[in-house]
């Protein structure tokens, strides 16, 4: 573990331990409440010794991403309690349902643009962000996101959903996608560990074919005009890099049959059984090829000819695609 993910941490179990005990001083304390106390003086212990994050039936490093999220577990996965297991289990499928809540609503259509996505965990849960928000009071426009967690896991599907919340509430702040985005990078920051971050493409359509776009260090957009294909270059560093930032955005006017497609790396990066890349260069080919698809057909044509570049191998990353067209 780094030094500063083992000082946040520390940090943050020093001031559970300070609120316990108040708890426990104003109530007597519960049977639960002190074995709870117990749990965080016994990985305060292990801090003080540099043994912290090891599990203790076989003494190899815990996932980091499980003690992301619970900072008191003790042994790696392979040596969970059946009790623990079924615990597991639970929080797992928890996870799933609730991250299936938060995705949008599929082929939606307003103000002259019609959208289809795709959205697939490489687990139980993803840590890949796809958006797409119709502002109440704004005649016709839509925001459209797309994003990728660092890490993997329950932790990244939580910061996954921490995006989510952050933008669905700065919507009301009627911002400019420039300073929308820098607003999110600031309270996405000061609210996830200093390791954590988040690569991100941020657009508002507007019913005139107007499309401002901010990339923060995502995989690059492609702009699609009939068998012409362009891509829009990153603006800037991922969201959580630094607390404050210049964030820039890029204004593009489409035509109708003009499409924007986005993607994560779990496309672009997937490798074949020869650890060959699938590529931007190839998606651009085909989806310059296949321009007259419709938003959910060209997803389609993209994930199959994936799947037989890929020629069985498995897929090792999440993987969403989104397709915003003018119509």
């Amino acid at each position: 573990m780094d030094n500063v993910t083992g000082v946040n941490l520390k940090d943050q179990l020093v001031d559970r331990r300070q609120k316990l005990q108040s708890v426990i001083g104003d109530s007597g304390g519960t049977e639960t409440l002190l074995h709870l106390l117990t749990e965080v003086d016994a990985a305060l212990e292990k801090m003080g010794k540099d043994t912290y994050g090891m599990c203790e039936t076989c003494h190899e490093a815990i996932e980091q991403e499980r003690l992301a999220v619970d900072p008191l577990i003790r042994n790696c996965i392979d040596h969970l309690s059946p009790k623990e297991q079924r615990a597991l289990e639970r929080d797992l499928d928890l996870a799933y349902q609730t991250q299936n809540a938060l995705l949008p609503k599929q082929h939606l259509t307003v103000g002259g643009w019609a959208t289809a996505y795709h959205y697939a965990a490489a687990g139980p849960v993803s840590g890949d962000y796809c958006d797409l928000i119709v502002p109440q009071d704004e005649d016709g426009s839509l925001l459209f996101l797309l994003g990728d967690v660092s890490g993997k896991g329950v932790a990244a599907s939580i910061l996954m959903s921490h995006l989510h919340a952050i933008f669905r509430t700065l919507m009301k702040a009627k911002l400019p996608v420039s300073q929308l985005v820098e607003q999110a990078n600031r309270l996405f920051c000061e609210g996830t560990m200093t390791k954590h971050f988040a690569t991100l493409v941020c657009g508002r359509a507007n019913t005139s074919g107007e499309v401002e776009i901010c990339n923060a260090g995502h995989c690059l957009p492609l702009l699609v005009r009939g068998n012409k294909v362009e891509s829009i270059p990153s603006m800037g560093l991922p969201l959580g890099t630094f607390c404050t930032g210049e964030f820039l955005s890029k204004k593009v006017t489409l035509a109708p049959g003009d499409s924007l497609v986005l993607h994560s790396d779990g496309l672009s990066e997937a490798e074949n059984k020869s650890a060959a890349q699938y590529g931007e260069e190839r998606l651009s080919a085909l989806v310059g090829g296949r321009s007259a698809l419709s938003p959910q057909e060209l997803i389609s044509a993209c994930l199959e000819d994936l799947t037989n570049f890929l020629s069985g191998a498995p897929r090792t990353d999440d993987l969403t695609m989104m397709v915003v067209r003018r119509v």
